[in-house]
């Protein structure tokens, strides 16, 4: 009777798995394809096995389903990490998480990710994170500390402290982002009494000592969205922007050497100054295309 409990209770486990890829990947086609070719699925199915008999006292057992695991999927997840339902990991190459990491529902991890610890002690080492938690790609969240609902974290973000419920966490080190979202703007706007512009120039309100400071965190969490990648349609390249810089400062400094070259010609009639090569047309309009 207890193993056609557990039998169903691993089905309806599975099923629920299953139902959580097709929420969030939309790659997906079929439960077969899930089934058999997502790594995710395999090493949860795997990590599942490997925690009940770590539970049951059977550590060895545990840790040679888990190495197996990591062989096959390149997903390690050590056998007494607790994990909640609907948990899924995207593409899962290179995703590591700890002994002592709790890992709530409906929590998603993209691939590179690490939850890790920052000491050799016993006890809690490693993140706790809680319902609806996204993770991006390559994203190392280390120490026992807890991640709150539905916070994000962006993509190779290295997350050190807590963060608090619907923050979203980039960059290294990693930042809170603060949430503004539109329904609170319309509530405020809303509560707040309505007042006659007398110019095109708004009033900012006398009895609001912090408008300033909550209109650049607005102008912030407007400006910067959080993507699992890292990066959005709207971003810059990051090579050219780079290449820009270095043809710019060339710029200005090929301008400095003629000035001092002409400022040392009327301080000294015999020296003879030398041409730099001028930088190109094309390498100029990279410039002014940014």
């Amino acid at each position: 009777m207890r193993l056609i409990k557990a039998i169903q209770k691993a089905k309806a486990s599975l099923q629920e798995d299953i139902a959580a890829v097709f929420q969030r990947d939309p790659a997906a086609r079929n439960s077969m394809e899930v089934l058999l070719t997502y790594p995710g699925i395999h090493a949860l199915i795997l990590h599942r096995s490997a925690h009940y008999l770590w539970n049951k006292d059977c550590k060895f057992s545990a840790r040679a389903i888990s190495y197996g695991s990591r062989m096959i999927t390149g997903i390690e997840i050590h056998p007494a990490a607790q994990i909640g339902r609907r948990f899924f990991i995207d593409h899962g190459m290179g995703v590591v998480i700890g002994e002592t990491a709790k890992i709530g529902d409906d929590v998603t991890l993209y691939h590179g990710v690490t939850l890790g610890g920052v000491s050799l002690g016993q006890g809690k080492r490693h993140p706790t994170l809680e319902d609806g938690v996204i993770v991006g790609a390559g994203a190392k969240v280390l120490g026992p500390f807890t991640v709150g609902k539905n916070a994000k974290i962006g993509s190779n973000a290295v997350v050190v402290k807590e963060v608090p419920a619907e923050a979203t966490m980039v960059g290294n080190a990693a930042r809170m982002i603060a949430a503004s979202t539109e329904a609170d703007s319309e509530s405020s706007a809303q509560d707040k009494p309505q007042e006659t512009p007398t110019n095109n120039v708004p009033d900012c309100p006398d009895n609001n000592k912090n408008y300033a400071n909550q209109l650049s965190t607005k102008r912030l969490s407007e400006r910067v969205d959080f993507t699992a990648y890292g990066l959005d349609p709207d971003s810059e390249d990051p090579v050219a922007e780079a290449f820009s810089k270095v043809l710019s400062h060339i710029q200005q400094s090929e301008t400095r050497i003629n000035e001092l070259q002409t400022a040392l010609c009327k301080l000294d009639p015999t020296f003879k100054p030398k041409d730099c090569v001028k930088l190109s047309v094309d390498e100029l309009e990279v410039i002014s295309n940014q």
